[in-house]
C-alpha cells in the first residue's frame, strides 16, 4: 500500500506536472514555473531548496532528463528527437547534460537495464532519499584514511611542481625579462668559396645589431659561440649541424638561436634563416630573403633580415609578457609598435578609460591598417562608452576586414555585425562557432552569456558566465572588470537563486572591493531580503564610489529606483523616479524613465503619455522614448498608431533591444487580429 501523501510531495508533484506540461518549450524556466505555480521566483527557489536541496534550474533540468530517459527506453524516438521534445536547445547540449546526470550517453540507454522513474514522482522528498555516507567518506574520516589523503596530496603537489619546473625552458623570456638569443655562423651552401667570408660577417653584423637592443634581447657573443664545447672546427661551418647548433645554444643558456644558410637559387642569392627554440628544437619562424647574386646586396639583405627577426622577437616578447586575459585577443601583426599600442589600449580598456583606449587603437591601426584586433576593440570601446552611433560605424569597418581574420576573429566580426544589424539569435550562432573552434576563450563565453541575458534566457546564460570565471580562475588572473561577476549575479537574481547570487558577489568583492556595479547588486540583494539597514549602508558607500561620485544627484536617485525594480518593490521605485524628475524637471531622460515605469506597470498611463510627449518634443528621434510612447498607445488600444511608432523606434535603434522587439511583435499581432 502507498503511504499518505504529505504537503511537500504534493508541492513537488504539482511542479513536476507544470514542467511536463511545458516540456517542449525551450524557454520555459524559473520565471515561468514561478508564475504558473503561484510563487515568486525567490519564494519558489527558497522552498524547493529547503525540500530537495536543489535550485529551480536543477529541478527543471532533472524533470526533463528523467522524462528523456523514459522516452529513450521507448524505441519510437531517436536521441535527437528526444532532445527537442524535452526542451533542450540542441542534441549536443542534451547529450552533455544526460551524460553528466546519468553517467552514460543517451545512445547507451537501450544497452542498459534501467528502470524508468514514474513521471509523476521524479524527485522524492522523503528523508530516506537523502544521500548516505559513502565508504569513501568513512575512510577519509578515519585517522589512517586522513593520513593517506594528506600523503597523496603531497605526492601530487611534488609532481605538479616538478612538471612546472621542468617546463620553464619552454618560455623564451629569461629571468631579467629579455629573450636570450645565440646567432650561429651562417653556412655557405653555394659551393663557391668566395662567400665564406660572409659566414662570420653576417653573424657578427646580426650580433652587433641585436646587442644594441639591450631592452629586448640578451645576445650571446661570437667568441663564446665559436669556442664553446661542440664547435670542433670553427672555420668548417658547413659541418655545423642543426643538432650541434642546438646543443651549443643550450650550453650557452640561450633560449633561441638563429640558424642560417647562404644559398644560390639560379641568378639569385638567398639567405635562408630559421629561428629555433633551443630546448625543443621547434622552428619558431622561418625567413627567406632574396637578391641578385652579387656581394653588393649582402648588407642590405642582412639589414632586412635583422629587422624582420627583431620585429618577430619583440612581438613574441610582448605576447609572452601580456596577461593571459589579453593573449587570445592580440591577433597578428609584424609591426611591434602596432602591437605595443594595442596592448596599451587594452590596459586602458581594462581600466574603463575607453577614450584613451580608442586613441591607442587608432595609433595601432595607423601603423598597420590590416591589424584587425584594434578594429574589434575600437567597436567595443565605443559601445561600452555609450557612443552607440560610433560603435555601429565600427561594426561595419570590422566586418569589412573579415578576409584578413582568423576563424575566431571572423566569428567576432559576424557577432558584432549581428548585434547592430541582425538579431541576437544570429549573434548566439556566431559566438558558438568561435567556441566550437576554441572553448578556452573566456570573453567569448561572457559575450555569449550576455546575449542570452539580453534575450532573458538566463538559464542559458548562467553556464556561460560560470565558464568565463572558471577559465580566469584556471589562469590565475582576474577578469577585466567586476562586470563579469555582475552578469552572473544578474542571471542568478533573475532565476531566483539568491544564495548563489550572494556567493558570487562575495567572491567579486575580494577581486574588486570598491566596484560600484558589485555594490549595486549587493544593494538589490539586501532590498530583496528586506534588510533595509544593509541596503542603506551600501547605498551610502555606492553613491560616493569612483565612477559614481561625478554623477548628478538626479541620476543617482534614478538608479536607486532601478534597484527597487530589480528587488521587486515597485512602490519605492516610483517614489525615486518622481524624486529624480523633480530634481531635473526639464531632463527628457527623467521624463522618459518615469513614463516607461508608469506604462509598464499599468499605473497612470495618461500621465505617462504627457511626460513622454514632452520628452519627444525635446528629442524627437530618441528611440527608447518612441518605444515608450508606442507601448503606451498599445496599452490604450491604439494598435495601428502604436505599431507605426514602434517600427520607427526599431529603425532608429542603435542596438538590439529585447523589450522593443517584444512590444513590436505584440503590436503586429494586435493589428492583424483587429482587422
Amino acid at each position: 500500500m502507498t503511504g499518505p501523501v504529505n504537503t511537500e510531495q504534493i508541492f513537488i508533484r504539482k511542479l513536476t506536472d507544470i514542467v511536463l506540461a511545458n516540456l517542449e518549450n525551450e524557454k520555459f524556466g524559473v520565471k515561468e514555473l514561478a508564475r504558473e505555480s503561484g510563487n515568486s521566483r525567490y519564494g519558489l527557489n527558497r522552498k524547493l531548496s529547503e525540500i530537495t536541496n536543489k535550485t529551480v534550474v536543477q529541478f527543471i533540468s532533472e524533470v526533463r532528463l528523467q522524462k528523456a530517459l523514459e522516452m529513450l527506453q521507448n524505441e519510437k524516438y531517436t536521441a535527437s528527437e528526444v532532445a527537442f521534445k524535452t526542451g533542450f536547445s540542441s542534441p549536443a547540449y542534451f547529450s552533455k547534460c544526460f551524460h553528466e546526470f546519468f553517467g552514460y550517453p543517451p545512445g547507451e540507454v537501450k544497452k542498459r537495464d534501467v528502470n524508468s522513474s514514474n513521471s509523476q514522482d521524479f524527485i522524492k522528498v522523503t528523508s530516506e532519499n537523502k544521500p548516505k555516507k559513502t565508504a569513501w567518506k568513512n575512510f577519509i574520516s578515519s585517522f589512517h584514511g586522513f593520513l593517506t589523503l594528506i600523503f597523496s596530496i603531497a605526492i601530487a603537489g611534488i609532481f605538479i611542481f616538478l612538471k612546472i619546473h621542468n617546463s620553464e625552458g619552454d618560455d623564451l623570456i629569461s629571468a631579467d625579462g629579455r629573450i636570450s638569443i645565440a646567432v650561429m655562423p651562417f653556412r655557405n651552401m653555394t659551393n663557391d668559396s668566395i662567400w665564406n667570408i660572409w659566414q662570420d660577417a653576417i653573424q657578427e653584423d646580426l650580433i652587433s645589431s641585436f646587442s644594441n637592443n639591450n631592452e629586448e634581447l640578451l645576445v650571446r657573443q661570437t667568441g663564446s659561440i665559436t669556442r664553446s664545447p661542440g664547435s670542433k672546427d670553427p672555420t668548417n661551418y658547413a659541418s655545423l649541424t642543426y643538432s650541434a647548433a642546438s646543443n651549443i645554444s643550450r650550453k650557452l643558456n640561450a633560449s633561441v638561436f638563429i640558424y642560417g644558410n647562404i644559398q644560390r637559387a639560379g641568378p639569385k642569392l638567398r639567405l635562408d634563416v630559421k629561428l629555433i627554440n633551443s630546448r625543443t628544437k621547434e622552428v619558431l619562424k622561418s625567413f627567406e630573403l632574396d637578391g641578385p647574386y652579387n656581394m653588393a646586396i649582402i648588407l642590405d639583405l642582412t639589414d632586412s633580415l635583422r629587422k624582420e627577426v627583431m620585429d618577430y622577437m619583440v612581438v613574441t616578447k610582448l605576447k609572452k609578457e601580456t596577461s593571459p586575459a589579453f593573449q587570445d585577443l592580440l591577433g597578428s601583426t609584424k609591426y611591434p609598435d602596432a602591437m605595443k599600442n594595442f596592448i596599451y589600449g587594452q590596459k586602458a580598456y581594462s581600466k574603463l578609460d575607453f577614450p584613451e583606449a580608442i586613441q591607442f587603437y587608432s595609433r595601432a591601426i595607423a601603423i598597420d591598417s590590416n591589424y584587425v584586433s584594434p578594429y574589434i576593440y575600437t567597436f567595443f570601446a565605443y559601445k561600452n562608452n555609450g557612443q552607440l552611433k560610433e560603435a555601429k560605424k565600427w561594426s561595419t569597418k570590422v566586418f569589412a576586414k573579415k578576409d584578413l581574420m582568423t576563424i575566431p576573429q571572423k566569428g567576432y566580426a559576424n557577432a558584432i555585425y549581428a548585434s547592430c544589424y541582425e538579431t541576437p539569435n544570429e549573434a548566439v550562432r556566431y559566438y558558438k562557432s568561435i567556441l566550437d573552434f576554441d572553448d578556452q576563450l573566456p570573453d567569448v563565453h561572457n559575450d555569449l552569456g550576455s546575449v542570452y541575458s539580453y534575450l532573458e534566457q538566463y538559464d542559458n546564460a548562467i553556464p556561460e558566465f560560470k565558464r568565463t570565471l572558471e577559465i580566469y580562475d584556471k589562469w590565475g588572473v582576474k577578469p577585466f572588470w567586476g562586470t563579469y561577476y555582475c552578469w552572473l549575479a544578474l542571471a542568478y537574481h533573475k532565476t531566483g537563486q539568491i544564495k548563489e547570487e550572494k556567493k558570487i558577489l562575495k567572491k567579486a568583492k575580494r577581486d574588486f572591493p570598491d566596484d560600484p556595479e558589485i555594490m549595486y547588486w549587493e544593494i538589490v540583494v539586501a532590498l530583496t531580503e528586506k534588510d533595509s539597514a544593509a541596503a542603506n549602508r551600501i547605498m551610502k558607500k555606492w553613491a560616493i564610489a569612483k565612477r559614481v561620485e561625478s554623477w548628478s544627484e538626479s541620476r543617482i536617485t534614478a538608479t536607486f529606483a532601478n534597484m527597487y525594480i530589480e528587488a521587486g518593490i515597485p512602490a519605492e521605485a516610483e517614489k525615486y523616479f518622481r524624486q529624480a524628475l523633480a530634481m531635473e524637471p526639464e531632463n527628457p531622460t527623467r521624463m522618459r524613465d518615469l513614463a516607461y515605469y508608469l506604462i509598464n506597470n499599468d499605473r497612470d498611463i495618461n500621465e505617462a503619455m504627457m511626460l513622454v510627449d514632452k520628452a519627444l518634443d525635446l528629442n524627437p528621434d530618441e528611440y527608447i522614448a518612441l518605444e515608450c510612447k508606442g507601448w503606451g498607445l498599445y496599452k490604450q488600444g491604439n494598435y495601428k498608431e502604436a505599431l507605426d511608432l514602434l517600427e520607427k523606434s526599431w529603425n532608429l535603434r542603435l542596438r538590439y533591444r529585447h523589450s522593443l522587439y517584444l512590444h513590436l511583435e505584440a503590436a503586429k499581432k494586435a493589428v492583424v487580429e483587429s482587422k
